[in-house]
This record gives structure tokens, sequence and C-alpha cells, in this order.
């Protein structure tokens, strides 16, 4: 079994989206599919549809039961998702699992132990891991083979990505754990300036660490999340669904040569490992797992040899992180320099021209300014908790190219909206800050300083 972690510590780049629909996209291609939610919040349940007060049983209680010696079979908490698909919802329980081990032996190995028992059972596990460095996130490093990294191709997903990758350089040093790194490029929007510069630095620092799809912005995606369904089902022709399918065929071309690959001796992959470019910063080498007769036959300074060039290399990806980094800071920094130097008619045509290039929600001064893009919309509404959740006393005026525009005046605070587009509630599909409302749909949330 192929056990793939979707991790990075940045929030809102599309982790749970992509552990979802990939999993799907793997069971659609005829692979049998687990889908493990080792996130407390619990969002792969609710993109699901599963209700959360049927839950009775999580991930939580395989986990703990292994080191209390009272097992939960992993086949007691899963629910049928679809043909070769299956998940392991979350709990708030969670959280509490690190506090709980506290002491423990071997704690970081529960997640490894559970699906020892289920190997066999499976093609492939996904692993939707939370936000944060902690046991949980420990857990499915030490239970992977792989794991992806999602970045969003705006700047500040670039801390992300580099804190990512001195975890990942972490595990090398404390344990033998050999893990096939691949960066995800998610949430792209090729519209902006910004998104086709960060992709483009991206797969040149990142050369063969990338996978080749790219997860494009869709907000049929997030329509899909909000009806609890993986875009496969709620919209097979859209564009969401054709990238997670690529990736998905990507991923199983990738572990076919992995396979082809993994058949020598320790000393080859040793041996590869060390004529790889390692000087090259925009290089990483990732070994794969020997097999069971080159891990007999493997002695220990071979061992340790691996695991040193793994834990070089994973350091030269995030010195390439750190490096593009800076030198994003720095062209910043310029055009702020230039910027100075502007007439006060072309600071004025510059500010417009930003204002046109963004849709979402931002701040400026006093000003709250919501723009998103409906191009076959008659009318776009706001509803919200600064209108009483009353959409028609806030209605978006129609612009240029199919946007819709409004400015508003609201005092400091955290306000709940959702867009109303010719009658039909939905999320802001630009504002990725969202939390789950009463319905089992989502508000955006909108923070006025």
């Amino acid at each position: 079994m192929r056990t793939i972690a979707v991790i990075n510590q940045k929030g809102g780049c599309g982790k749970t989206t992509v552990s979802i629909n990939l999993a799907s996209a793997l069971a659609a291609e005829g692979k049998k599919t687990l889908l493990i939610d080792m996130d407390p919040q619990g969002h792969c349940a609710v993109g699901l549809a599963v209700p959360e007060e049927q839950i009775e049983q999580s991930i939580y209680d395989c986990l703990i039961g292994t080191r209390r010696g009272e097992p939960v079979k992993l086949a007691e908490v899963l629910w049928e998702i679809g043909d070769n698909f299956q998940l392991a919802p979350a709990s708030i329980d969670l959280a509490a699992l690190e506090q709980q081990l506290n002491g423990i032996a071997e704690r970081e190995n529960c997640l490894h132990d559970v699906l020892a028992g289920v190997s066999k059972d499976y093609d492939y596990a996904v692993l939707d891991c939370p936000p944060a460095v902690g046991l949980l996130t420990f857990n499915a490093l030490r239970a992977a083979t792989d794991v992806i990294v999602p970045v969003e191709t705006g700047y500040f997903s670039l801390h992300g990505l580099s804190k990512q990758l001195d975890t990942l350089s972490i595990l090398c040093k404390q344990c033998s754990q050999h893990i096939n790194v691949m960066i995800l490029a998610s949430m792209y929007d090729i519209r902006t300036k910004m998104g086709r510069e960060i992709l483009s630095e991206l797969r040149k620092n990142f050369a063969g660490r990338m996978f080749k799809t790219v997860v494009n912005f869709n907000t049929r995606l997030k329509e899909a999340a909000s009806l609890g369904q993986p875009i496969c089902e709620y919209d097979p022709a859209s564009r969401g669904h054709k990238d997670f399918q690529c990736l998905a065929q990507e991923l199983i071309a990738t572990g076919t040569l992995i396979e082809q690959k993994s058949g020598g001796q320790v000393e080859k992959a040793v041996a590869a490992i060390k004529q790889a470019p390692a000087v090259a910063k925009n290089n990483v080498v990732s070994a794969n797992a020997p097999t069971t007769a080159a891990k007999q036959m493997a002695k220990p300074q071979e061992r340790k040899e691996i695991v040193k060039v793994l834990d070089d290399n994973l350091d030269l990806i995030s010195t390439s992180a750190q490096e593009l980094l800076a030198s994003l800071k720095d062209s910043q920094a310029k055009a702020k320099d230039k910027t100075v130097l502007i007439k006060p008619i072309e600071a004025k045509k510059d500010i417009d021209s930003k204002l046109n290039d963004f849709y979402g929600v931002r701040q400026f001064d006093k000003s709250i300014r919501f723009v998103t893009l409906y191009p076959r919309a008659k009318t776009v509404q706001i509803a919200g908790d600064f209108n009483n959740w009353q959409p028609q006393q806030t209605i978006m005026k129609a612009a240029k190219d199919g946007k819709w525009e409004l400015a508003l005046e609201l005092a400091p605070g955290k306000y709940r909206y959702r867009m109303v587009v010719d009658g039909q509630w939905q999320q802001d599909p630009y504002n990725g800050n969202v939390e789950v409302n009463p319905y089992g749909e989502y508000n955006s949330i909108l923070e006025v300083k």
C-alpha cells in the first residue's frame, strides 16, 4: 500500500480539497483507496457529506486504542463513500491525542501500526494532515511513503513550504524513514501576474520535485465541497475534475517507476544518490524504501549514509525556498522604492490598476471592497452579519468583463457573509477564509481592522 500524506503548515492552501479529490480520483482509476482525516477539525467528513452527529467512532479511537491495549479495528470506523473509496473520519478528540499519549513509548508510530493491519486491503491511503507540526503530523510522516506539499501560488505560501521541508529534514535525522517528497502547485490563477511568476519560480527552483499537473483555481471545487461531493461527482466536465484526474494518473505512473527502481540492492540506491547533482540547489534526491531483501543485506553504515544524503538534499530544498523568498522580498522592496518617485497622478493610476487586478475582499483604509467574477450572472448580492443577512440591502454593481464590485464602510470586527448569485447562496469563491455554518455549508469570513 502506498501511503500519501498531504502536508503543509500553512492553512488555506487546499490540503483537504486535494486530499478528498485525489482520493476520489484514485478510486475512479480503479485503485482501492482509503482517506484518513488526521485533522481534528474533521473537514473531510464535512466535504463528503458525512453527518457529524452520526460519527460514533473515528480514527482517534484506533490511534489511542493501539497504546491503551484496547485496539479498535480500522474497519469499525470506516464510511463507504463510493466504489473503491472509504473514509476514516476525524473528531475533535484528536486535538487531545498528544497530551493523552504523553510519556508513552513509540507514540509517533500509532498510525503506522494501524495501517500495518490493512496494508494488503488498499492500493492507496491518503492522509489529510493538520496545519501544524505536532504528534498528528509526525504520525502521518512516520507512516507515509510519499508526501505531497500543496503550495498555493501566492507569495506567503513559500513560508509554509520552507517550514515543511525543515520538518521533513528533522524526520530524516530522527529515523531512517525514506519519503518521496513532491510539490503540487494548487489554487493557481493564471489571470494573475503573481500567480504566473510564482509558478515559474517554483518550477525553476524545484525541477524534478514538482508534479507536472497544476490544480487550477476553480469555483466548482469549492461548490462541490460545500455540497459534500468530490468534484468527479459534482461536475465531471469541470476543469477541477480534469486536474485531479491528471494528478491521479501522474501519481500512479510515478508509483510504477518507483517499483521498478526499488528492486535493486541498497548499494545501488546509495550509488544513485551519490551520483545525483546534490550541489545544484534546484535539485532534490528522494530515496524510496528498499525491498525487504535489501534491508536485510544493508549495513548500518549504509543506512545512515542514505539518511544523511536525504537530509542534505532536503536542506537544499529549504535553502532554495528561503532564497526564493528573499528574492521576492527584494523585488517588492525595489518596487516600493520606485513608487516614491512616481508623480501623484501616476500613483493614483497605479492604485486603480491594482484594484482592477484582484478578486475577493480587501480593506483599503476605511473602505472594504468586494470584487468577484460572475460573467453569466444577472444579479449578485451579499448577505452577512453587517446587513442582518438581507441580500437585497447589499447589491453588487456590474463592471466590465463579468466583474461585480461593491465598497462598504464597516466597523472593526469579524463578519460572516455569503454571496447570493441569481438567488443561489454560496461562499465567496475568492476568499479562502471560511467556516462551517449550522447548515453544513461554508460562510466566508471577513475581519475588519
